[in-house]
């Protein structure tokens, strides 16, 4: 059979024949306007407008597979749907009455749609092993819908990680330089250690960081020891001098780092271990006292690789931890890992800011995403196989947000994909 949500989609966009439609009861019906969906309580279609008969209606419209459904979900004794109009079902069993006992007018959509959508539709959903429904057909979609779409897709996955940015602007008063902070160092973090970096960063008054970020040393004694990677009894100047700055820091501001989340090095690979994402955010943070208003500001991609270009202390350039030394390197900031960034923490950042003050140019951000490479995991690979190739990042973040909600949760009626193929 099919889910209730394939009738709602039929109805929305009118997929069957809409002439010479009439009711159970044998009155002509004519769609006005089929109504907008309901996603709350009460009928799932409001403010529809229809001519049953001779008489013009305005109200609700509810959907069922079964007429006989509206008393299994009790509707009857629910007054959200006292404004209902007409019943849209695939079978009609029964006959549906409102309070006063008035039978509400139903269509039973199966005398009026094509087999082809049907079909289509069972051939979308037949497969459950497929890795999503559409595999086999997704490289024959017009490129055009399929653009587009992915734009779209992208804009809504920018909308979904603005959530947490509005979050931390509501707890922190929109103090916009702290968010930034606490997001860019999530995001130094990586997947391994990013809940440990936001933790870290969530968890100190960034009013200090932003006093000590003109003494790199006192910012980076700030960072370590809050992260508690000086409580060893190591021999060595530079990390004794951290561990003397970040005493007196301790006690000047009553710092404590009992909470915070204990950070990973197994399995890392030496440049991404946390003490080197930490003395690099540490520099970051020292050379650009104002990188908040340096990041809204500059709108060339290649000028925002400049910002992120950073070279460590002399320590660092010869050890990837306090104990363990390395051929001597600069160890600064790898492309792939500042696209990571910008494709993570400063386009979304940028975004939500823009919107915030009525300035948001959304080709703009597309613009910029699409000047970045896409990114290489599996999903994104497993699109290559179906001859969905990414081009930029814009078309790989737009997969994530494909794979991820729409295909893994089945929403293909929602997809312009699904969509294009059921109504082929």
């Amino acid at each position: 059979m099919f889910k209730e949500d394939f009738l709602h989609y039929i109805w929305k966009y009118k997929l069957f024949s809409t002439e010479n439609l009439r009711s159970t009861l044998q009155e002509t019906l004519e769609i006005i306007n089929s109504g907008e969906r309901n996603f709350n309580s009460g009928s799932d279609f409001f403010n529809a407008k229809l001519k049953i008969g001779d008489q013009l209606w305005a109200g609700n419209v509810e959907i069922h597979i079964k007429s006989s459904d509206w008393y299994v979900h009790g509707h009857e004794k629910d007054s959200n749907y006292d404004n209902t109009i007409l019943h849209v079902v695939w079978q009609y069993d029964v006959d549906v009455h409102r309070k006063d006992n008035s039978v509400i007018p139903t269509l039973e959509l199966k005398n009026y749609t094509q087999k082809d959508i049907l079909d289509n539709y069972h051939q979308l959903f037949s497969s459950q092993d497929k890795w999503i429904n559409c595999e086999n057909d997704i490289k024959d979609v017009d490129k055009f819908q399929l653009t587009n779409w992915l734009e779209r897709l992208y804009i809504e996955r920018l909308e979904e990680k603005s959530k947490l940015i509005e979050q931390l602007l509501v707890s922190s008063k929109n103090d916009w330089e702290a968010v930034l902070f606490k997001m860019l160092a999530k995001n130094f973090g990586l997947k391994v250690n990013g809940d440990a970096f936001f933790n870290l960063a969530n968890k100190l008054d960034y009013t200090i960081v932003r006093k000590q970020s003109n003494n790199l040393i006192s910012l980076e004694a700030l960072l370590f020891g809050q992260a508690n990677l000086l409580a060893d009894e190591i021999q060595d100047p530079y990390y004794i001098n951290l561990q003397n700055e970040y005493s007196f820091l301790k006690s000047k501001f009553k710092l404590s780092h009992q909470i915070v989340t204990p950070f990973q090095f197994f399995r890392l690979r030496p440049n991404n271990f946390p003490t080197i994402r930490i003395a690099q955010l540490a520099v970051l943070f020292n050379k650009h006292q104002s990188l908040f208003s340096e990041i809204v500001s500059i709108t060339d991609i290649q000028e925002m690789y400049k910002l992120f270009d950073i070279s460590l202390a002399s320590f660092w350039k010869t050890h990837y931890s306090f104990t363990s030394q390395s051929k001597k390197s600069s160890k600064k900031l790898s492309k792939s890992f500042v696209d990571l960034l910008l494709i993570n923490t400063i386009i979304p950042f940028k975004f939500i800011y823009l919107k915030s003050i009525g300035k948001l140019n959304e080709s703009e951000i597309l613009e910029a995403i699409r000047q970045l490479k896409p990114e290489v995991n599996s999903i994104i690979n497993k699109f290559d196989q179906l001859r969905i190739t990414s081009k930029s990042a814009l078309e790989s973040q737009a997969l994530l947000q494909l794979k991820n909600n729409y295909c893994i949760n089945q929403r293909c009626l929602e997809c312009i994909v699904g969509k294009s193929l059921i109504g082929k």
